[in-house]
């Protein structure tokens, strides 16, 4: 594993760390910060966020979102799935719109409520 330098996205604060072949962190100036640099060089994540199209609502797009973090290499296999969804009205904050995408055991879910017009 190579060195890497990284500003952390943790907080506002923006720390620039450091992070060694050993997995040693530095620059961080909150414990968080050495956990984030630890996963980003090991296992990066990321949540991903997104539309869905939606029949019989007010608006043609509802928002969406993974529900934890998804590994970050499987985030274009996840926009193919989302992007081939096709939901209808009505639709609940948290309703599981993807169960399992792409294999990872994590849901994409609602971002907005949806009613029927």
């Amino acid at each position: 594993m190579e060195e890497r330098d990284l500003i952390c996205i943790v907080c506002p604060r923006g720390c620039h760390l450091h992070v060694d072949k050993d997995l040693n962190v530095t620059g961080n100036f909150c414990p968080r910060g050495a956990a984030y640099g630890k996963q980003e060089v090991t296992n990066p994540t990321r949540v991903v966020t997104s539309t869905v199209r939606i029949l019989d609502a007010e608006l043609p797009l509802c928002p969406v979102k993974t529900k934890d973090p998804i590994p970050k290499g499987k985030i274009f296999e996840i926009m193919s799935s989302i992007n081939k969804v096709e939901i209808k009205a009505p639709v609940h904050i948290g309703d599981v719109i993807i169960k399992d995408v792409a294999g990872t055991g994590i849901d994409v879910v609602a971002c907005r409520n949806m009613e029927k017009i």
